[in-house]
Parts: C-alpha cells; sequence; structure tokens
C-alpha cells in the first residue's frame, strides 16, 4: 500500500512599504512619546503639572537606567 502526501508550494506575498509606513510612524511616535515620559517628563522640562506622571513612571525609570534624583 502506498500512501501520496502531495505538498503545495505556497509563497507569501511581500507587504508594499507604503502599506506598512501609517503603522510605522504611528508606533514610532508612540515610543517616542513613552520615552519622553519616562526619560525626561520632571522638573524644568515637564508638560504637566505636578509630581503624578514621574511617581507614574518612577520605577520604570530605574528599571531603565535613567536617572531621577
Amino acid at each position: 500500500m502506498t500512501t501520496e502526501i502531495l505538498i503545495r508550494d505556497v509563497r507569501s506575498a511581500p507587504i508594499p512599504v507604503r502599506d506598512i509606513l501609517p503603522f510605522a510612524i504611528w508606533f514610532g511616535l508612540l515610543a517616542l512619546l513613552a520615552i519622553y515620559f519616562i526619560g525626561a517628563e520632571q522638573g524644568a522640562t515637564a508638560l504637566v503639572e505636578g509630581a503624578y506622571i514621574h511617581e507614574l513612571v518612577h520605577d520604570g525609570r530605574h528599571l531603565l537606567g535613567f536617572p531621577c534624583h
């Protein structure tokens, strides 16, 4: 008794850069905003009044090596 196995050669088409670009820009801006809030949102460069953001990301700063005090 013989068993026949059919294997199809299925290749996916590459995704054009113009389809990826809006998502890359969006995630890049989100990453820059996150880096700002974790690394620079304190004192003279603060965009948000008070220390709420600083306290919210305080442990993340130390984890990532940003000095904050």
